[in-house]
């Protein structure tokens, strides 16, 4: 007997996080205006084509190219919700306290490191930009300098004191 699948589109997602900066969400618009302008005039010719080799339950590229057309209609919708949902941040905020765009200088056991607070579309530990969503960052937000800020990473806890906010 075969199990049913569920296919992807049907799937409930959670809405991505609308924080974006102005460069995220230029690059979102020019994404999504490709896929529109491009990818999805070129699909649906593909499905157009198949569409004239007969019997659709038994050709099999025509129900790839179908589902290829769908994928892309689901990004274009996915990309235009978020982009009419976006917050834009704006990183010339004041500086006396931690918000989303700010560069923040930390000083983690004598030793100091940088972090830039974002949305969670954005974020890349490893480049020193974290969301707002994380722990840290969520401890961060609305702190100010000369504060300290401490996180349980695993079974060690991290205390993590605020050099400067730019």
């Amino acid at each position: 007997m075969q199990v049913p699948t569920r296919r992807a589109d049907k799937i409930p997602r959670a809405k991505s996080d609308p924080h974006l900066t102005a460069e995220k969400f230029l690059e979102l618009k020019n994404r999504c205006e490709r896929l529109i302008n491009f990818s999805r005039p070129q699909a649906a010719e593909e499905v157009k084509r198949l569409a004239l080799m007969g019997d659709f339950s038994e050709n099999a590229g025509y129900q790839l190219a179908k589902s290829r057309l769908r994928g892309i209609n689901n990004r274009i919708t996915e990309m235009e919700d978020l982009m009419k949902r976006a917050i834009i941040i704006d990183p010339n905020q004041n500086n006396d306290q931690i918000r989303l765009g700010h560069l923040v200088t930390l000083e983690i056991n004598g030793r100091t490191k940088q972090y830039r607070i974002l949305g969670s579309a954005e974020t890349n530990p490893t480049s020193g930009i974290i969301s707002h969503n994380s722990p840290l960052g969520a401890a961060l937000i609305h702190k100010s300098v000369g504060e300290k800020v401490t996180i349980k990473a695993g079974d060690k806890i991290v205390e993590y004191k605020i050099i400067k906010i730019e």
